[in-house]
């Protein structure tokens, strides 16, 4: 019987890249974003690109900001804009 190791620290693409800017010392910190449109609730997308955005951050001592992009201005309410806030403190914390 073959027994699988398992890691907990997730590995990919995106943090191999960014393991390796940090190794070479490319930037002088990380930095990422979340930029939702505030017109709608979240959905699992929202929930993957928040988890990996504010993770990468978190793993390698950098921050991420939630940017609003607001290019249609019309559609957006400040429900929106709060609950998208409340589900990033809840995935994030």
């Amino acid at each position: 019987m073959q027994v699988s190791t398992h890691t907990s620290i997730p590995s990919d693409f995106i943090r191999d890249v960014v393991a390796e800017d940090v190794r070479a010392a490319k930037y002088r910190q990380i930095h990422t974003r979340f930029p939702p449109e505030p017109n709608g609730y979240l959905h699992i997308g929202h929930a993957k690109s928040i988890c990996l955005n504010f993770g990468i951050a978190r793993e390698f001592g950098g921050i991420c900001n939630v940017r609003m992009d607001d290019t249609n201005p019309i559609k957006e309410e400040r429900e929106y804009v709060d609950s998208i806030m409340a589900d990033v403190r809840w995935l994030v914390d």
